[in-house]
Parts: C-alpha cells; sequence; structure tokens
C-alpha cells in the first residue's frame, strides 16, 4: 500500500482509469501514511470521513466515464483555504475552533474535480513565516537531512506543511499560497515542483487573507506535470474575487512538448548576490547550460530595481495585513479572551489580539499600521508602491524586448536547521524571500524546479519567471529543464 503514496498526480490518474487501483485503496494508504508521519507534523486537522466519502464518491465517477484528470486524487489543503464544517485556522490560535460555513472557491473547485481532501495542512501563521516556525501547531518538519546529522530541518514557509506532506510522499500533491514566495521557497527546500501563477489567475475567495495584492493560490507537486494538472482544476474566474481575472483556462498538460528552441530566456545580473553560496551559483550556470543545451537562447538582462524589492515588499505587505487581520478583535468569530470586570470593548480588543496572535505576526501588524499612519503613509507606504511600479515595469521591459522567460535561483541557500534563525535580526529571515518577492510584487507566475543537490544531500531548485498569463509556456519550459536536470531524488525515511 505505501507504494501507492509514492504515485504522481498522472500515474494515479491513469491508474484509476483503468482500473488497477480505486480511488478509496489509494486514499487509504495515504491516510496510513500520515497516521504514521506524526514527526513531521504537517498534516493538523485529519479528515479521514470527509477523504473516503469523497473517494467513494470518485470511484463511482470513474465507473461512469466522468473523470477529470484529479478524480480520486488525495490532496492536502493548506490551513489558509476555509474548508466548510473543517477547522481553517490559518495557523493561529486568535482562530482557535472557527469552522466555515463555506467553501473557498479554489478548494471547491478541486472537489468539483473529483480530488480528495486528506485534512489540513501545517503553515506559518496567518502565512507570516519563512520556516513554518510561526505556527499555532509547532513547527512542521523537512523530510530531507543533512547526510548523517539528525538535526531537523525547516521545510520552508509559510507552505511548510504543504511541501513537507507532498515530498514525504503523504499526499499526491497539496494546495500552497504565496504572498512572497510562501510556494516557491518550500517546493525548493523539499525537491518538490510549486506553481505560483499570475495575480488573479485563481480565486482568492474563501482563503484567509494576508496581503491582498500579493496573495495567490498555487499547486505544490511532486513534478511539472503534476503542477499543470492540477493549476488547470484551481484556475478560473470567480464573480465572489474582483481581482480575478476572467480569462479562459489553457489545457496546461497539453503544451507539455519540452520543445523550448528559440526561446529566449533572460538571466539578471542583479541576482547574483553578494555572498551567495558557490552551490548556488554554480546551479544557477548549470540550469542557463541545460536550457541552452535545450534550444534556447540565453541572454544578460537587467531588473535594475531588484535590490529595492525586500524594503519594499515589507513595507506593502505589512501595511497590508495590519488593514487584512483587524478583523480580528474577539467580537464575530474566533478566540475571545476573559475579560475583568469592569473592562471595555477595548480591553476586549487588546487582550484578545495579545492572546491570540504570535510574535510574528504582531511584528508585522505594527509595522503595518506605522507606514500607515498619517506622518508616515508618504514617506514609506507611498514611496513603496512607486518603487513597486518600477519593478514592475523593469519585468515588462524585459518581455516587450522579446524574453519569454526568466531564470534565477529560487532561494539563497538550502533548507537551514529549525531553531537556527531564532536569535537572528527578523530580517535576516526575510533575506530568504529575496529571489522571490519581485514575482509577487510585480504579479507575475513563478515556478520552482528541483535541479539538484548541495554538498550535505539536500535539494536546491531554480526559479523560472514568466509573462502575465502565460503559465502554460512557462510549465513547459520549466517541464525542459526538469527533463534536463533529471532530478529524482527523494528523502530517506526517517519519520
Amino acid at each position: 500500500m505505501s507504494e501507492l503514496t509514492k504515485l504522481k498526480i498522472s500515474e494515479a490518474r491513469d491508474a484509476l482509469r483503468k482500473g488497477d487501483v480505486t480511488a478509496v485503496e489509494l486514499t487509504e494508504a495515504c491516510l496510513s501514511a500520515i497516521d504514521g508521519a506524526g514527526a513531521l507534523n504537517a498534516f493538523v486537522h485529519h479528515t479521514p470521513e470527509i477523504a473516503r466519502a469523497q473517494a467513494a464518491a470518485a470511484d463511482q465517477r470513474i465507473k461512469a466515464g466522468d473523470a477529470p484528470s484529479l478524480c480520486g486524487i488525495p490532496l492536502g489543503i493548506k490551513d489558509l483555504f476555509c474548508t466548510k464544517g473543517v477547522p481553517s485556522q490559518a495557523a493561529s490560535n486568535i482562530l482557535g475552533g472557527f469552522k466555515p460555513e463555506y467553501e473557498s472557491t479554489v478548494s471547491s473547485q478541486l472537489f468539483d474535480a473529483g480530488a480528495v481532501m486528506l485534512g489540513k495542512l501545517n503553515m506559518d501563521e496567518f502565512a507570516m513565516g519563512s520556516s513554518n516556525e510561526t505556527s499555532a501547531y509547532g513547527n512542521a518538519v523537512n523530510p530531507w537531512r543533512r547526510g548523517n546529522d539528525d538535526t531537523a530541518l525547516t521545510p520552508g514557509g509559510s507552505s511548510g506543511g504543504s511541501s513537507a506532506a507532498v515530498a514525504a510522499d503523504l499526499c499526491l500533491g497539496a494546495t500552497g499560497t504565496d504572498t512572497g514566495g510562501s510556494i516557491r521557497q518550500p517546493a525548493a527546500f523539499t525537491g518538490i515542483t510549486g506553481i505560483k501563477p499570475t495575480y488573479g489567475r485563481c480565486s482568492r475567495w474563501g482563503i484567509v487573507a494576508f496581503a491582498s495584492s500579493l496573495d495567490q493560490a498555487g499547486p505544490m507537486t511532486k513534478d511539472v506535470r503534476d503542477a499543470a494538472i492540477m493549476l488547470q482544476a484551481m484556475c478560473g474566474h470567480d464573480p465572489k474575487d474582483s481581482t480575478s481575472a476572467d480569462l479562459a483556462v489553457p489545457d496546461f498538460e497539453a503544451m507539455l512538448t519540452g520543445d523550448i528552441r528559440g526561446k529566449k530566456i533572460g538571466i539578471p545580473k542583479e541576482y547574483h548576490m553578494d555572498g551567495m553560496p558557490a552551490e548556488i551559483d554554480a546551479l544557477w550556470a548549470e540550469g542557463r547550460k541545460m536550457l541552452q543545451d535545450a534550444g534556447a537562447e540565453i541572454h544578460d538582462i537587467s531588473l535594475p530595481h531588484t535590490k529595492y524589492a525586500l524594503p519594499t515588499y515589507y513595507v506593502i505587505a505589512p501595511a497590508e495585513a495590519s488593514s487584512n487581520l483587524a478583523r480580528y478583535d474577539g467580537v464575530r468569530y474566533g478566540h475571545r479572551a476573559k475579560l475583568a470586570h469592569g473592562d471595555g470593548i477595548t480591553e476586549m480588543y487588546e487582550k484578545t489580539r495579545a492572546e491570540g496572535f504570535g510574535e510574528e505576526v504582531k511584528r508585522r501588524i505594527m509595522i503595518g499600521t506605522y507606514v500607515l499612519s498619517a506622518g508616515f503613509y508618504d514617506a514609506y507606504y507611498n514611496k513603496a508602491r512607486k518603487v513597486r511600479t518600477l519593478i514592475k515595469k523593469d519585468f515588462e521591459d524585459a518581455f516587450a524586448a522579446g524574453i519569454d522567460a526568466i531564470l534565477t535561483p529560487a532561494t539563497p541557500s538550502a533548507a537551514f536547521g529549525l531553531g537556527e534563525m531564532q536569535d537572528a535580526d527578523p530580517v535576516k529571515m526575510y533575506l530568504n524571500d529575496v529571489f522571490t518577492v519581485t514575482v509577487n510584487l510585480a504579479g507575475l507566475p513563478g515556478i520552482a524546479v528541483p535541479t539538484g543537490l548541495d554538498k550535505q544531500g539536500l535539494p536546491l531548485g531554480l526559479q523560472l519567471i514568466g509573462r502575465p498569463w502565460e503559465e502554460g509556456d512557462l510549465l513547459n519550459t520549466a517541464y525542459a529543464l526538469e527533463q534536463a536536470a533529471g532530478f529524482v531524488s527523494k528523502p530517506a525515511k526517517w519519520w
């Protein structure tokens, strides 16, 4: 049974349609794997009854010949997605006990396609973090290890539970969200594939908001083909989301030819960061060669405002977070602090938020409130918005000059140990997003593909950035890179 969990989505789909395996069997194999993987702390709310009912219904659809690609495929759902009747806490104590009476659009579309929900996945609180160490559920743990060292490593963040679950074969795919790299960075840390589509390609309705102009849902899977299959089911116009694009969704899987002859790949000089590890630089050079050998043209390009991306992001994202998280006040839902005699509504707000929010969330709310305050709005927030426009224009100029995709590192290092950054300046942790935040600021699609191992045996990934709305072309370039890299390594089971 454990072999079934190692199947990719495409392989499981074909096996289900041939009758070699049933959705119920596949689901039971995943549920068993999850039960034996408590040490990873990837799944935080288990939904076996829902999974079994959905699997049985999927088997009926398959028998009837009504089987979309995801029919019968067991998935994990990040705790940021509201799921009807199931705890949806965004890994925060302030939403303890919250069970929505509605389903997020993305999870609803996945279930309509026949997907099976195994449970909810761990994450950084309100998606604020790069290591899954801010979660109310405790740390998610990377299934990979450094050589013979048993140090627990981060699976990345904020979608750390999603990346750990997919890498450890607990599910065949998972949903993630990406505000500044929270799909691509954990994918790179765990040797899987993760794509953030163009802003507006996936509905944000029913996903707990962090920074509304940056958040975007996407799939985390075992390879590029699976990402294409899952992304297609997640995309589509949603009238409930005013930022959802009313565009047709292509057949992304059909676009995976691997033929990238004549494609122009840009290499931005600004991504050569000071102090970048030699292994990351070597991997990037190898990626350039792989794409060139596949027939692509490599061009050096400049994205001059890249150096301002991190400070811009860490003004805009906290500002939007401070506005979005103002709704958590103990009045309508979630946690409410116990009040002393004589306490009024102000004391209720203060005590509830002090008890319910973690330290990182409090830090970002305070930063956001500061930059939005009357004396600093123009000095910080408005200036950051203007720089964001310049960052977006850098990409627009590159694409207007004929560049089809941009190749960069996905992360500045391999996965680091849990707790190793505990006493570091918060800015040092924020540097984990140095290669990814520009994509969110510009609203572009980006994908992380595993392409090698470092000297300690940990996975490293490269990032491809595509033109807006051209996820199919981006996936095909990623597919060519994946084929050339031939990455097949898996973590040795210790959990």
